[in-house]
């Protein structure tokens, strides 16, 4: 027995390394692939003398195209192709931002977020939620959730980096810096760290433990048995609803508060409060509900949108509600990225994870990718945006009513398993 705790420890401390590597890779995809496009677009738009709805279109595009590429690659990741799978992402998306860095007109903008697209379709969460739940099987829970807080301080490490570099350079120089950063770094550290022969390829030979389902599903076997439960639908509402309610009000979040009468100084204050909002709801989950079933958690957070939405809707225009609202925001989306990651292992099967995974995660980036553009339409035809506020609280109401019946589901399909 005493042979096997080194052992044990010695596969503990690869796990947390494993994680580590992963959590890096995921600062950079955000930092390089998400963050970075606000701050780049802002710098180009006078050289390239383009409006910021042309140059919004590319990113927009970008996010479609990883829609688009979720199932294809959750689907190749599950059959053992992680480590090919993201190494070649960062590859490319390392290009991609060199591409960028010498265009000299807007079209050539929108070839270039196609492959941006796929980059982040083979980068960000998903496919690396994937990749370790292949390693690591039914412990993947607080690896997910160690990744997401790893990924937190995405903003905090680049938006500051990006700055300082269009201080001192310019926009073509930050991008090329960006896309070394990507091909050096994203690319070695992927194929260092993710190997095929550790990974967990059976969970169990027996039924697994969410569900009625045959050992061995995979691919389109797995997207057909799926999409015959409940379960599988109502998550895809629910984080279709979410998702993209939250993306309309993050990108129109500033002009919103300041039409409510805000300064711009305080919206700047109180938006500031959001992202470690989002850090701080993950670390909650870590400590105090890191064994509570997710159903729970996800109900928790689901309720915390609609609840910051009447904060905001119905109390007087005060800094004090501004921040609660954001404080509440903030840590329901940080920890809806949890359940997310989460949901389809405990809540659906714990089989063919990236294939079902990136089925669902599809309409929720297709959503991500047009609510912004709606909202602006949303509020071109009202003409303020308490149109936008009322939408997107019903849609959060929606959002709890979805995730609240996959949960009752989930948790009746366990219930009913014999002992």
């Amino acid at each position: 027995m005493t042979t096997d705790v080194p052992s044990e420890g010695r596969q503990r401390a690869g796990q947390r390394r494993f994680i580590a590597a992963l959590g890096v890779g995921q600062i950079m995809s955000w930092g390089t692939f998400y963050y970075s496009f606000p701050l780049i677009a802002e710098a180009m738009a006078p050289d390239l003398a383009a409006d910021k709805p042309a140059i919004y279109g590319a990113a927009t595009l970008g996010l479609a195209v990883s829609s688009l590429a979720a199932y294809p690659i959750g689907a190749a990741i599950d059959r053992g192709h992680g480590r090919a799978i993201m190494a070649t992402g960062f590859l490319l998306g390392g290009l991609m931002l060199l591409a960028w860095s010498q265009v000299s007109a807007i079209w050539q903008l929108y070839p270039i977020f196609m492959g941006v697209g796929l980059t982040i379709a083979a980068t960000l969460y998903d496919p690396a939620f994937a990749v370790v739940a292949r390693r690591l099987g039914r412990e993947a829970r607080q690896g997910i959730t160690a990744l997401t807080l790893w990924g937190g301080f995405a903003s905090t490490v680049f938006i500051p980096l990006i700055q300082v570099l269009l201080d001192r350079t310019d926009w073509r120089e930050t991008l090329i810096a960006l896309g070394a950063i990507n091909l050096v770094v994203g690319v070695g550290l992927h194929l260092r760290t993710i190997d095929p022969r550790q990974d967990i390829r059976a969970v169990d030979t027996e039924t697994d433990a969410q569900s009625d389902q045959p050992p061995a599903l995979e691919g389109n076997t797995a997207l057909r048995w799926a999409s015959r439960r409940l379960v599988f639908w109502a998550l895809l509402i629910a984080f279709t609803l979410y998702f993209g309610s939250f993306s309309a009000l993050t990108f129109h979040l500033y002009p919103l508060l300041l039409e409510r009468g805000f300064t711009a100084t305080t919206v700047v204050s109180a938006i500031a409060i959001i992202g470690p909002a989002q850090v701080a709801g993950r670390v909650v989950i870590w400590t105090l509900a890191r064994h509570k079933p997710i159903r729970q958690v996800g109900l928790v957070a689901t309720l915390g949108f609609p609840l910051a939405l009447a904060l905001l809707i119905l109390l007087p225009d005060h800094f004090v509600v501004l921040a609660l609202f954001a404080l509440i925001y903030g840590a329901a989306n940080g920890i809806m990225t949890i359940v997310r990651g989460l949901a389809v292992p405990e809540m659906l099967s714990r089989q063919a994870y990236g294939a079902i995974n990136g089925a669902i995660s599809a309409p929720s980036n297709a959503a991500k990718a047009l609510a912004p553009v709606g909202a602006a339409l949303l509020w071109s035809a009202s003409g303020s945006y308490d149109s936008l506020l009322l939408a997107a609280g019903a849609a959060g109401l929606l959002v709890v009513a979805s995730f609240a019946t996959a949960a009752w589901y989930s948790a009746r399909s366990a219930a009913s398993r014999p002992s």
